[in-house]
């Protein structure tokens, strides 16, 4: 069992530190931070001074350093997801960013205008939905993972032993881990999404549980992080693990998407679909052996799932990764190329079976992972579905929800819950359960990433596609679209800045936020704004005759949509850019 991480904590406040106190049930523990030397310390409750200021909280997330100096970031509110092998389970909800400094007045204006944009940018991060943790149980590993370690892992700290590829305020702790007495009050917190459900098919009750862990490694937004990096991250790297625990046996299958392996970048240029641009100087089989070198070491063998298409601006990306393949000549990977939207287009999406029957055989080989009752590792999964499309979001979501559909039929029925014969589809009351769980998982890993809920969820709600989906994955495509253009240099920022990809430095001559936007980016909402309400303004106000209102509405409908064309021609000068990481160029 690793030493758990302190759950019920009081933060007493004075002007020269913060004191952390331990209230758990014979603990006497204290954290102590300096807030003019920045040192932490360990003491006990005697320590405490009774003037300081004393609220609850639940948790440390870290600390930061911005312009003004440091920052505490604490867990204030949290909600309970639900027990997990007898483990709570908590989604934290609400977080506190508590300055080190008792004053501003040592800051210039400019100094003090970046701070707060700084601030922005953290509280934008802490406000995104899906920080989960546990005071007791490591959820940065699967099952699998767990049962394959040795007795000396199970004793390390919840941070000593986590995963960091999962642990998303790593860089916010580092302080603490470079500290082994202090890590009782440090807690690994995930990203992503996690779902638990007492379910019952024939009167026998099981719990179901789904996690998506969102890689901290290559994070970032839809348009401004694509392919690898040099390490081998990909992109938008999420491993997703569904469990089933029944009278004390444990089944789980795990799968991974990630963005295509290769060099590549999508920048948002106001076009609708940026057109896709393979780096034609960097060393693609570097970076694409890194990757799949961790992923076989990690997981076993990998069955590459590719669902882009095999036209238009997506071909060039498919024909790559199938030759990548290829010329690494690995018997652990296989690949298996998928024109999603080609097989299923005027909604045939029954054709998805096409691709299940294709692999059925490679997923019976890998198996699952199922341990019993008495602790017996009975089968292990040797190897991993890893899915892709282009954003590794709406396609890839769908068919990893129809393979762990498969996976579980397999379990439940060697678990005795389904008998010989029974289709997991027509247990009614489950279905439900079990596709809108994967619908909130595609919204929450889309949310995440794209900055709005998925596309075809209807299909994955419902097991077909409907008319009222085809509007709704409209209205999203459009959101996102002003999104990914408009507001993601933002949110990019504010992901480097909380990941530590960057380091704010008060020394800094020239801020990067100090660079003015260009004056085109700033006219750009003045100028669609007044064109296009110029043309509802005549619409709505009728001229003398109609003619008249006509000649208006023309006039301004030609002027907005001329404007928008200028824009379109030179759109990446109009476009929201991250402006803290200069990241890679493709050429």
């Amino acid at each position: 069992m690793a030493a758990a991480a302190y759950e019920h904590l009081k933060l007493h406040i004075t002007p020269e530190k913060f004191y952390v106190e331990a209230c758990d049930d014979g603990a006497d523990d204290v954290l102590i931070i300096d807030r003019v030397s920045t040192e932490v310390t360990l003491a006990v409750k005697k320590d405490v001074p009774p003037s300081a200021v004393t609220r609850p909280i639940f948790g440390i997330l870290g600390t930061i350093h911005l312009v003004a100096g440091n920052y505490l970031v604490v867990i204030t509110k949290k909600m309970k997801v639900g027990e997990f092998f007898n483990h709570a389970i908590w989604k934290a909800t609400d977080f506190d960013v508590l300055s080190y400094k008792k004053t501003m007045l040592h800051l210039t204006d400019i100094q003090l205008q970046d701070n707060k944009t700084f601030l922005a940018m953290l509280n934008h991060v802490l406000s995104m939905d899906g920080f989960y943790f546990s005071t007791t149980y490591d959820l940065t590993h699967t099952l699998q993972r767990l049962s394959n370690t040795s007795p000396e892992f199970q004793e390390m700290s919840l941070l000593e032993r986590a995963d960091q590829r999962f642990v998303w305020n790593g860089h916010l702790l580092r302080e603490l881990s470079a500290q082994p007495e202090v890590h009782r009050f440090a807690l690994p917190v995930l990203h992503g999404f996690i779902t638990m459900h007492s379910c019952s098919i024939n009167g026998k009750y099981f719990d179901w549980i789904l996690i998506s862990r969102r890689s901290c490694f290559r994070a970032g937004v839809r348009y401004y992080v694509r392919g690898i990096d040099s390490e081998g991250h990909a992109a938008n790297f999420v491993e997703t693990e569904q469990i089933v625990h029944y009278s004390g046996n444990r089944a789980s299958f795990v799968q991974t998407r990630g963005s295509i392996p290769i060099f590549w970048s999508q920048r948002p240029n106001l076009k609708y679909k940026p057109h896709p641009q393979i780096s034609k100087v960097a060393n693609h089989m570097d970076g694409f052996q890194r990757h799949f070198d961790s992923q076989v070491i990690i997981y076993g063998k990998q069955v590459i799932i590719n669902l882009v298409n095999h036209k238009g601006s997506e071909k060039p990306l498919e024909q790559t990764f199938a030759n990548m393949v290829s010329s690494l000549g690995s018997g652990m990977i296989r690949y298996i190329a998928f024109d999603f939207h080609k097989e299923c287009k005027n909604m045939r999406w029954d054709r998805l079976s096409i691709l299940l029957d294709q692999v059925a055989e490679m997923q019976d080989e890998l198996s699952y992972f199922l341990v019993d009752s008495a602790g017996k590792v009975v089968t292990n999964q040797d190897g991993v579905f890893r899915s892709n499309c282009m954003d590794c979001l709406d396609r890839t979501n769908v068919i990893q929800s129809l393979l762990a559909r498969r996976s579980l039929q397999a379990q439940l029925q060697r678990l005795g819950v389904l008998h010989v014969g029974q289709k997991l589809e027509e247990q009614d009351e489950f279905e439900k359960i079990y596709k809108n769980a994967w619908a909130d998982n595609a919204n929450a890993c889309a949310k995440q990433y794209a900055g709005t809920g998925a596309l075809k969820t209807d299909f994955t709600r419902t097991g077909k596609r409907t008319q009222l989906g085809l509007l709704m994955d409209g209205f999203n495509s459009l959101l996102r679209y002003y999104k990914n253009n408009f507001s993601d240099g933002f949110r990019q920022d504010s992901i480097d800045l909380f990941l530590g990809n960057y380091s704010v430095d008060e020394l800094e001559s020239h801020s990067p936020l100090s660079v003015p936007r260009d004056w085109k980016f700033l006219a750009l909402p003045i100028i669609m704004v007044v064109a296009f309400s110029m043309c509802i303004i005549c619409l709505l106000m009728a001229g003398d005759t109609w003619t008249e209102t006509l000649a208006y509405v023309l006039f301004w409908g030609v002027a907005s949509i001329g404007t928008f064309f200028i824009i379109l021609y030179n759109g990446k000068d109009f476009v929201d850019a991250p402006r803290l990481v200069q990241k890679e160029k493709i050429d």
